[in-house]
C-alpha cells in the first residue's frame, strides 16, 4: 500500500464472487471532485465512510463530520493494544442481555474479533496507534454540555472577506443563515423574495456586514424593532412592516435569548473553521458534530450555520489541487433534496461546484438514493454504491448516475449492483476507466453503534479532547426587555422549531401534583416495541393550542411522559392491468385506550410530525405514567395488531378507471380529465379508421364524378369560347351580305354563309351539352356526399358516446403488500410548567 493513497479495501471478483488479494487504493486528490455514499441499512455503509476518515487521518487531512445519529463517534473508539478493558465501557448492555453473555465475555469477544479482522486485512497495532496519533479527535453538541459546545453567536459575527470583492458570497450567506434563523423561530419554507421577515433580517445583517461590523442577537432584535435605515427598495421601512408587527417579530426573537435551553448555544467555541480543523501547533482535527439530540428544525438550523461557515473560510484559502480538508456529511436526506428548497441546499450546491479550486473535499452519504438532487451531484467524480433496499431505490440511481455520466454502462452497472452483498460495494470514479467492485477493509475504530450524549463526556476524555475556554458574553448579553412591549413579557422557556398549528384532540391544559408519575420508565410487554413522540411544541404554540394567553408567564421545569398507542404502515397497492402503482402510508395514534382493546382506528388519524425519524431516547429527566392494558398486555398488543392490519387491508383501496370499449385503464395518479383526454384520443383514432374503412368505396365514386365534372367544366369553357367566337363571325357575315346587295362588295358564296352558321349552331349545341352534363354530375355528387356524411355522423356519434362509458374500480392491496413499520407504546411529551404557585401540564407535542 503507498502511504499516500487510501486504503479502502480489496478487489471483489464479480465473476467468482470472491474476495481477491489485491488491495483497492483510492488517490486522495480524487476526493477534492467529491464523493458519494450511497447504501441501505446493513450495506456497510457506516464502515466504509469510517474507513475512509481513517485514511484521511492517517494522512494528517483535517475533517469536520456531521454526524446527525450519533454513529460517527466511533471515530474515537481505537484501542491500540486491543485490550477487553479497553472495549468493555462501549460495549452495549442490551447487547450482552440479548446474547446472554456478561460484559466481561463480550469485551474479549470484540477485542479478539477487532485483533483478527485486523491482522486479516494487512494491518496491525502500529496502525491504530499512528491513528491515534495523528490527528486530534473531538465530538462537539450544539446545545448541549454533555460534548464541547459551540458558540453559534458567533455566526453572526462579520464573514472575514472584502465587501467589494466578495459581496456575492456575503449576500448568498445572509441569504441562508437568515433562512435558518426564520426556521428556528417556526417560520419554514420562507420565500427570501416575498417574506419581509426575511427582508428586513437580510437588510439588517447587510447594513452591519458590509461595513465590516459585527451584530450580535441582542443587537439584532432592537435592529428588527427599530432599524437603522428607512426604506426598503421604494418604500419605507413602516410602510411594507408597520412598528408594531416588527415588535411581534422582535418578541418571537427574545423569545430564543429567554429561553433556558438557548444558553447553552452561547457558549463554547466560536464557529471558526479554522480552529475546528487544526489545533493552536498546527496538528490536524477531525471534529465531529453531534446532532441527534436536536430537534428536526435545531438540526437544521445549526447544519446550515456551520455549512456556511465552511463556504466562507473555504473563500479566504489559496487555491490548491491536492485534498487540503475535508467535510463528511453522514445523511443528506433532506439537506440536498431534488425539489425542496431548504436553508442547507444552497451552501451545499455552492460548494459542490466550487469547492475543488480550494482543495476542499465533500464526502456525502446517504441510505435513500430516491430523495437526492442527482443534478446538483453532477460535479461529483466517486460514487460508491452498496446493496439497496428495493428495485425502486436501485432505478433512481441508475437514472440519475446515466444522467450525470452518459459514458456508463447501464445494464453494466444493473448487474454490479445487483450483485452486491454486505460490505462489497461498486466504486464509480472518473479518473478510473471501469467501475470496480470491491470489499471494504475492516476498520480500525470499534463499531459499538450509536453513542448517546451520556457517553459523550467518557468519549472526549477518551481522546484527550481539551474544553475550550468557555465564551463569556458581554455584560449586558441577556434577554431583550427594555424596549419591548411590558405588558407581553417574554415566554421563558421556548423550542421554536415548528409553525403554530390549531389545536389538538385533547389539548387542554390540567393541573397536576409534580410528584405525579415516576422517573424511572416502567417496562413495556416483550416483544411491543417503544417511541419517544418529539417535543414538537414551543412554549408559545402549546400555549395557542391551549387557548391560554400569551402573557402567560410560566417557566417549563420539566416532561411527563404518557402511554400511548402508536401505529403506521406502508402499503403498496399493485394492479399491471389498471396501470396502479402506489405507495401509500396511514398513521394513526391512539390515547385513552379502551381496556378491552377495542379501537376504532378511523377516528385517530395521525397528524404530528414525519415518523421518518421519531426519537428513541426520552428527555432528560423526565417522568413517567403508569401503563395500563391493553398497552401492558401482549396478548392485547398483539390481537391490535392483527386488527389495525385488518383495517388497513380493509381500508387501503384505491379507485382507478376502466373504459372497456376502448381498452383504456387509469390508476389514481391520472385525473379525470386526463383519463377522459385519452379515452377521447383512443376513440377519435378508432373513429378515423371506422370512417376511412366505410367510405372508401364512396371515396372512389366521389372522386371519379369530380373528375368527370372537371372535365366537362373545362370542355364548357372550350365550347362557350368556340360559341363566342362563331356569333362574331356570323354578324360580320351578315355585315358584309348586306353590303354586296347594294353592290358595296363583292358578292360572297350562299353556301360559305351556310356552312359558318352551321358551325356556329353546333358550338351552341356542345354548350348546351356541356352545361347539361355538368348538371347531371353535380346532382350526383350531392347524393354522395350526404350519403359519405350520413356515414361519418353516425360513426362519430357512436364513438363519441364510447369515450363517457367508463366504470370506476377499487383495487385494494394484497396483505402481504402490507408492512407495518411502526406499531407499539409510544410516549407522548407534556410539559410540566410552574406558573403562580401552581404546577400544570401542558401539550409538548401536538398536530402539524
Amino acid at each position: 500500500m503507498a502511504d499516500s493513497n487510501f486504503y479502502l479495501g480489496r478487489l471483489f471478483d464479480p465473476k467468482t464472487s470472491t474476495l481477491t488479494n489485491k488491495p483497492l487504493e483510492y488517490d486522495p486528490s480524487d476526493l477534492t471532485t467529491h464523493a458519494v455514499v450511497t447504501g441501505m441499512t446493513g450495506s456497510g455503509k457506516t464502515g466504509l465512510c469510517i474507513a475512509m476518515l481513517e485514511e484521511a487521518a492517517l494522512n494528517g487531512v483535517p475533517a469536520i463530520i456531521i454526524d446527525p445519529k450519533g454513529d460517527l463517534t466511533n471515530l474515537l473508539l481505537h484501542f491500540p493494544e486491543l485490550l477487553p478493558s479497553d472495549f468493555q465501557p462501549w460495549i452495549d448492555p442490551e447487547v450482552v442481555r440479548r446474547a446472554g453473555t456478561t460484559p466481561e465475555k463480550a469485551a474479549e469477544e470484540a477485542a479478539d474479533a477487532w485483533g483478527k479482522g485486523i491482522e486479516e486485512w494487512g494491518m496491525d497495532k502500529s496502525r491504530i496507534l499512528d491513528l491515534k496519533k495523528s490527528v486530534q479527535f473531538t465530538v462537539y453538541t450544539p446545545g448541549s454540555k454533555s460534548g464541547e459546545l459551540v458558540r453559534i453567536l458567533s455566526s453572526l459575527e462579520a464573514p472575514k472577506l472584502d465587501w467589494e470583492e466578495n459581496s456575492e458570497v456575503i449576500l448568498e450567506r445572509i441569504n441562508s443563515t437568515v433562512t435558518a434563523l426564520l426556521g428556528l423561530v417556526g417560520l419554514r419554507d420562507v420565500d427570501p423574495i416575498s417574506s419581509r421577515e426575511h427582508i428586513l433580517i437580510s437588510k439588517i445583517f447587510e447594513e452591519f456586514w458590509k461595513n465590516q461590523q459585527d451584530i450580535d442577537f441582542e443587537e439584532l432584535i432592537r435592529q428588527t424593532q427599530n432599524p437603522s435605515f428607512t426604506s426598503l427598495g421604494a418604500f419605507s421601512v413602516d410602510e411594507i412592516f408597520p412598528p408594531k408587527e416588527r415588535t411581534t417579530l422582535a418578541i418571537t426573537l427574545n423569545n430564543i435569548l429567554a429561553s433556558p435551553s438557548f444558553q447553552a448555544w452561547r457558549e463554547g467555541e466560536s464557529l471558526d473553521i479554522e480552529n475546528f480543523l487544526y489545533t493552536a501547533d498546527r496538528r490536524p482535527r477531525h471534529s465531529i458534530f453531534y446532532l441527534a439530540h436536536l430537534s428536526d428544525g435545531e438540526r437544521m438550523f445549526f447544519t446550515t450555520l456551520l455549512l456556511s461557515a465552511i463556504e466562507t473560510w473555504m473563500r479566504t484559502q489559496k487555491g490548491s489541487t491536492s485534498l487540503r480538508a475535508l467535510l463528511y456529511m453522514d445523511e443528506i436526506y433532506g439537506y440536498l433534496p431534488p425539489t425542496a428548497n431548504p436553508p442547507s441546499k444552497q451552501p451545499l450546491l455552492r460548494m459542490l461546484k466550487q469547492a475543488r479550486a480550494f482543495g476542499l473535499g465533500l464526502l456525502l452519504a446517504t441510505q435513500n438514493p430516491v430523495d437526492m438532487d442527482y443534478k446538483a451531484l453532477s460535479n461529483t467524480g466517486t460514487w460508491f454504491i452498496g446493496k439497496l433496499q428495493t428495485e425502486r431505490d436501485k432505478n433512481r440511481l441508475l437514472d440519475g448516475l446515466e444522467s450525470l455520466a452518459g459514458g456508463i454502462s447501464r445494464a453494466q452497472m444493473d448487474k454490479l449492483i445487483s450483485s452486491l452483498g454486505k460490505r462489497v460495494f461498486v466504486m464509480n470514479n472518473v479518473n478510473e476507466k471501469a467501475p470496480m467492485l470491491f470489499q471494504t477493509r475492516w476498520v480500525m475504530n470499534f463499531l459499538a453503534g450509536p453513542l448517546t450524549r451520556q457517553q459523550i463526556p467518557d468519549l472526549n476524555d477518551l481522546a484527550g479532547a481539551k474544553s475550550a475556554p468557555q465564551y463569556k458574553g458581554k455584560s449586558d448579553s441577556k434577554p431583550v426587555t427594555d424596549s419591548l412591549p411590558k405588558q407581553k413579557p417574554p415566554l421563558d422557556q421556548v423550542q421554536p422549531v415548528v409553525v403554530p398549528v390549531a389545536e389538538t384532540r385533547n389539548a387542554q391544559a390540567v393541573t397536576r401534583n409534580s410528584t405525579n408519575g415516576t422517573s424511572t420508565k416502567p417496562p413495556v410487554p416483550n416483544g411491543v416495541r417503544e417511541y419517544y413522540l418529539p417535543q414538537n411544541y414551543s412554549l408559545s404554540e402549546s400555549l395557542q393550542a391551549t387557548k391560554r394567553s400569551q402573557s402567560f408567564g410560566g417557566s417549563i421545569q420539566g416532561v411527563m411522559y404518557y402511554p400511548v398507542l402508536l401505529a403506521s404502515a406502508q402499503i403498496r397497492i399493485l394492479d399491471r392491468k389498471y396501470n396502479v402503482d402506489v405507495e401509500i402510508t396511514k398513521s394513526v395514534l391512539v390515547e385513552n385506550l379502551d381496556r378491552r382493546g377495542i379501537v376504532r382506528w378511523e377516528e385517530f388519524p395521525y397528524a404530528g410530525p414525519s415518523l421518518d425519524k421519531i426519537e428513541t431516547m426520552p428527555a432528560d429527566s423526565a417522568r413517567f405514567a403508569s401503563i395500563e392494558p391493553p398497552l401492558s398486555d401482549a396478548k392485547l398488543m398483539n390481537a391490535l395488531l392483527k386488527d389495525f392490519t385488518d383495517w388497513i387491508f380493509r381500508n387501503s383501496a384505491v379507485k382507478a378507471r376502466e373504459n372497456k370499449a376502448l381498452k383504456v385503464f387509469a390508476g389514481p395518479d391520472v385525473t379525470a380529465a386526463d383519463f377522459m383526454k385519452q379515452c377521447a384520443d383512443k376513440a377519435r383514432e378508432a373513429c378515423d379508421a371506422e370512417i376511412v374503412k366505410k367510405t372508401s368505396a364512396l371515396d372512389k365514386k366521389i372522386r371519379s364524378l369530380e373528375d368527370k365534372l372537371g372535365r366537362e367544366e373545362r370542355e364548357l369553357r372550350e365550347d362557350e369560347a368556340e360559341l363566342q367566337n362563331r356569333n362574331i363571325e356570323s354578324a360580320a357575315n351578315l355585315a358584309e351580305l348586306g353590303a354586296s346587295l347594294f353592290g358595296l362588295t363583292r358578292k360572297k358564296s350562299v353556301t360559305t354563309q351556310f356552312t359558318k352558321h352551321r358551325l356556329a349552331q353546333n358550338a351552341k349545341a356542345q354548350v348546351q351539352e356541356s352545361k347539361e352534363a355538368i348538371a347531371q354530375f353535380t346532382k350526383e355528387l350531392e347524393v354522395l356526399y350526404r350519403e359519405r356524411d350520413s356515414i361519418e355522423e353516425e360513426i362519430n356519434n357512436r364513438w363519441g358516446s364510447v369515450v363517457s362509458e367508463f366504470t370506476e374500480i377499487e383495487v385494494r392491496p394484497k396483505k402481504t403488500d402490507i408492512y407495518v413499520n411502526i406499531f407499539g407504546v409510544a410516549w407522548k411529551p407534556n410539559y410540566i410548567v410552574q406558573a403562580a404557585g401552581e404546577t400544570i401540564e401542558l401539550p409538548a407535542f401536538g398536530a402539524e
